[in-house]
């Protein structure tokens, strides 16, 4: 089975550091099933071309498996060797996990940014035809051709096969490509050729992270990935409509952990000058413990720093941090070393997925909760979502906020006017907007408010950070008051 992955983007050989594969020289990979073969039969700075070749041993599959399910003749005589299918799913991300995950050492903005492709697919078993292809990638943005092959040139009256020519074009990140095959490549003919348990839901609610909650046909994606399995695509299904179908709205976590790990490092190189982001989480911290809160929440916590922070200060008894992405989580666990705490470290901390914009009842009944530079990232029309779920349903005693003050960007010699200071802010407040904003929270739901500064203060357009310490109350009276050297 053959698949080609091309792009005119100049110079169109950085294809090969997206790849992490080098355009000059062909590589063999053993993947047990068979052997991957990666080259370049295009190479130029115009136009390159990199090939996937995967060459299946459908005999060596089920040699020495006796006469039970490898016995039968379909076994041996079948088309692994040439459609494709979920062994190349397997090659996917075996031979490209660097590129599959958005990674790329000497080109990371690149890695981060949409380009022209085109994929090519030569063949593929499509139950449904071209119609069903349509369905599965339109909606991601992709222009479709197939090109059908007939069942029997000779016989012409017997029609067509299943088996279709895919070409897929599309302005998108590799990374974004090499997932969307990786999910839909299996789904396209419906199989699977390992077994399907608990843990194909983690890897397609993994992979489809970022696109698969809002597709209009998840519902048959989930059932043709997991093979029918009933009882998987209940929960594959139950997990994503809930918590997910914002996840691209958000931003809060990027598609991929390290996606975000390249857009978070161009923010803090922005800010590094002055040691903003520590600055900040040390601030957020401040005010957790001037609060008296034992149990906090850490919504839109992202790779975990401060978790971190709170995990080593005894006060603060549980710990829980929540973040729209399962990647970003895993990253989270990973830097805690959750796995290697003593039980009474490990015991204070959860980590949880979820959506700012949807009630859950387990953001119910903590004493404070921290929202560090992510109200930024949602979409205008979700902030009456987001401030039901925590100052109507959550209802903290204490709320921490912090966001940019837009009105400080022009302190940044590398921004240019009139950009954002991430890529993923979908608005940067004015101290004056963000003041009338959460003048309107507090009157709404019965809270006051401290707006206080972070980093540096300009005399002329503030500190870099806003932050917001809201305190719930039963007086009915609601104040907004801005502290000194806030401008």
């Amino acid at each position: 089975m053959l698949l080609t992955i091309r792009t005119t983007h100049a110079p169109a050989t950085d294809l090969g550091y997206l790849l992490g594969k080098n355009p000059a020289r062909s590589q063999r990979f053993d993947l047990g099933f068979g052997t991957a073969h990666v080259f370049y039969p295009e190479a130029t700075e115009e136009a390159c071309t990199a090939a996937l070749l995967l060459d299946v041993d459908p005999v060596g599959l089920v040699r020495g498996r006796g006469n039970g399910d490898g016995g039968t003749l379909d076994q041996y005589v079948n088309d692994r060797p040439y459609a494709a299918s979920s062994f190349l799913s397997v090659a996917l991300s075996r031979v490209l996990r660097s590129a599959m995950s958005g990674v790329s050492r000497d080109r990371p903005e690149l890695a981060a940014t949409a380009i022209p492709l085109e994929a090519r697919i030569t063949v593929v078993p499509v139950r449904g035809g071209a119609e069903v292809l349509r369905r599965l990638f339109e909606p991601l943005g992709y222009v479709v051709d197939a090109e059908a092959h007939p069942l029997d040139p000779a016989h012409p009256e017997w029609g067509d096969s299943r088996y279709l020519t895919v070409t897929l074009r599309a302005e998108t990140r590799l990374a974004a490509l090499l997932t969307h095959l990786y999910v839909l490549i299996p789904v396209l003919d419906g199989a699977k050729h390992y077994f399907v348990g608990d843990e194909e839901v983690e890897k397609l609610l993994r992979h489809g992270e970022g696109w698969l909650a809002a597709h209009p046909e998840r519902t048959m994606i989930a059932s043709r990935y997991l093979k029918r399995r009933r009882s998987l695509v209940d929960q594959a299904l139950a997990r994503l409509v809930e918590p997910e179908p914002d996840a691209a709205d958000e931003g809060a976590a990027p598609d991929e952990p390290t996606l975000a790990a390249v857009r978070d490092a161009e923010e803090g190189a922005l800010e590094a000058r002055i040691s903003l982001h520590q600055q900040r989480l040390e601030t957020v911290m401040q005010a957790l413990r001037e609060s008296g809160a034992a149990r906090v929440l850490d919504l839109g916590c992202g790779e975990g720093k401060l978790l971190r922070m709170l995990l080593a200060e005894p006060r603060f008894t549980e710990i829980v941090g929540m973040d729209v992405s399962h990647r970003v989580l895993e990253v989270a666990a990973d830097r805690l070393k959750l796995d290697r705490q003593p039980p009474r470290v490990r015991d204070r901390v959860r980590l949880i997925h979820g959506a700012l914009t949807y009630r859950d009842g387990r953001l119910a009944g903590y004493d404070a909760a921290a929202v560090v530079e992510v109200i930024e990232h949602l979409d205008a029309p979700r902030l009456a979502a987001f401030e039901r779920v925590l100052w109507e349903y959550a209802r903290p005693e204490t709320i921490v906020l912090t966001t940019p003050n837009a009105e400080y960007n022009v302190r940044w010699p590398t921004l240019p006017a009139g950009r954002f200071r991430h890529r993923d802010h979908r608005f940067e407040w004015t101290r004056a907007e963000f003041a009338e904003w959460a003048e309107g929270v507090c009157a709404r739901f019965g809270y006051i408010v401290r707006l206080l500064p972070v980093g540096p203060v300009d005399e002329e357009v503030g500190a870099p950070t806003q932050m917001a310490v809201f305190t719930r109350t039963d007086s009915a009276m609601v104040d907004v008051s801005l502290e000194s050297g806030d401008g």
